[in-house]
């Protein structure tokens, strides 16, 4: 049996309350990533060096590109799980966390013995100043030693996101990030351990949290339904989960190279200009991850009804993630506008840098409203487990965006860029809403 042909009809109501209860606490855990990232570069900051935060950026970059390529383990684990939940299917619930599992062990594996030639790699492509390859070389080959953790990680929150244990999930990710905000002001600015003490406590808080993930999640468990070997290995299922994570790490690889070419395009303008796109980039996070609240439980609500063959259910989890999305974006575009400049202040020393970011503010701002469709129309989608579409779509809007980089950044300079990237985030919405409907046809008719 496939997701997409469920074999009873098990209805149930999607209201405000189901919305908010896994948007609300996901926002919050969400929001300590940016969070983060903002501390990271502050702490960064401190040292007066435009450098050390370039490499800081660009590091991120290139961690995050190789990441994001396998966050299928975490999307694509949300997906089946929301959908065997759907079904009332205990068993294949726990065999989907597994399976993940397996995988994100062997990927995480790959990358240690891979962790040079990316980073090499990665250098060569965003063609980064010696004193900012120094810091990138710095920052990617420790981060990379925590690859196997982070990847568990990821297979650990897709199954609470799929079972719609938001709560949970909230204090996972608050124990990763909080240790590792904790531990990066310690190491990078009280033993002054810079770039190093950053990376290094990413890692110290990635193997914390699987730990603690690990004992939460086994204790839930029903042992009762656990599923055999046979059926953790069982061929057809693993082909489809391997399925899907092919497609999203396509999309995933897209959406990256679209970043990693606003990031090159940046750094063509020198390090001053980079390390005020780096910091920009930062608000645009936070409105990102305000939103993937919402995307968030459109992901659990979407698959759930998929899952339960129970089309009105589907719908209003559409529509009402889409707007609370709308609004959230609206309101944090405007604490931008408001608070933007004493952020850029407090995060940077450096007057150039200060004086960039402000001036490529309203782009930052905006960014929120551009990217809101986006956002929610991959909740959407990786709820449904409607990979392809999405893969499909982010090309095309790559194809877009690369068109507008040749097209403005001549002319326009670091705004066309900043242009470019909105209509990016704008067109891959549109094109996912524009083909919505028939897709839900083909699930429930």
């Amino acid at each position: 049996m496939t997701a997409s042909t469920p074999s009873a009809t098990r209805p149930f109501e999607v209201t405000n309350r189901m919305v908010f209860a896994i948007a609300a606490p996901m926002t919050l855990a969400f929001l300590t990533t940016p969070i983060l990232g903002i501390v990271d570069t502050a702490v960064i900051g401190q040292f007066g060096d435009a450098a050390l935060i370039g490499g800081l950026a660009i590091g991120a970059v290139i961690f995050d590109f190789v990441f994001s390529m396998l966050n299928f383990l975490r999307s694509g684990t949300t997906g089946f799980v929301a959908q065997a939940l759907g079904r009332g299917d205990e068993t294949e619930q726990q065999a989907v966390f597994w399976r993940a599992v397996l995988l994100a062990a062997g990927f995480g594996l790959a990358l240690l013995v891979l962790a040079w030639p990316i980073r090499e790699l990665g250098v060569l492509l965003l063609e980064p100043g010696p004193g900012v390859a120094e810091a990138t070389r710095t920052y990617v080959t420790i981060r990379m030693i925590g690859a196997p953790v982070s990847l568990i990680n990821y297979a650990l929150l897709g199954l609470l996101l799929g079972q719609g244990r938001a709560t949970a999930g909230l204090l996972l990710q608050t124990l990763i990030n909080g240790i590792n905000i904790a531990l990066s002001i310690w190491l990078g600015l009280g033993l002054g351990w810079a770039i190093a003490g950053v990376a290094l406590a990413t890692i110290i808080g990635e193997a914390v949290g699987a730990a603690a993930g690990f004992w939460w999640i086994l204790r839930k468990f029903d042992h009762a339904h656990a599923p055999s070997w046979a059926r953790i290995l069982h061929r057809p299922a693993f082909l489809r989960l391997v399925s899907v994570n092919r497609d999203i790490m396509i999309r995933s690889i897209a959406l990256l190279l679209a970043y990693g070419l606003f990031t090159r395009a940046g750094a063509q303008f020198g390090a001053v200009t980079l390390a005020a796109n780096a910091i920009l980039m930062n608000f645009y996070m936070i409105a990102g991850y305000y939103l993937d609240g919402f995307a968030t439980a459109a992901e659990q609500i979407v698959g759930r009804s998929i899952g339960a063959n129970h089309r009105p259910a589907f719908w209003r989890a559409v529509k009402l993630t889409c707007v609370w999305g709308f609004l959230l974006a609206g309101f944090t575009t405007a604490a931008v506008f408001l608070f933007g400049e004493p952020v850029i202040h407090f995060m940077t020393t450096a007057a150039g840098v200060r004086e960039e970011a402000t001036e490529f503010l309203f782009w930052a701002a905006i960014a929120a409203v551009s990217g809101v469709l986006a956002f929610q129309m991959d909740g959407v989608y990786i709820g449904a487990t409607w990979s392809g579409d999405m893969r499909n779509m982010m090309l095309a809007s790559l194809a877009i965006f690369v068109v507008l980089l040749f097209m403005l950044v001549p002319v326009w300079g670091n705004h066309g860029l900043w242009f470019a990237l909105n209509v990016f985030l704008g067109a891959r919405g549109l094109m996912l809403l524009a083909i919505l409907p028939r897709k839900a046809r083909t699930v429930f008719g």
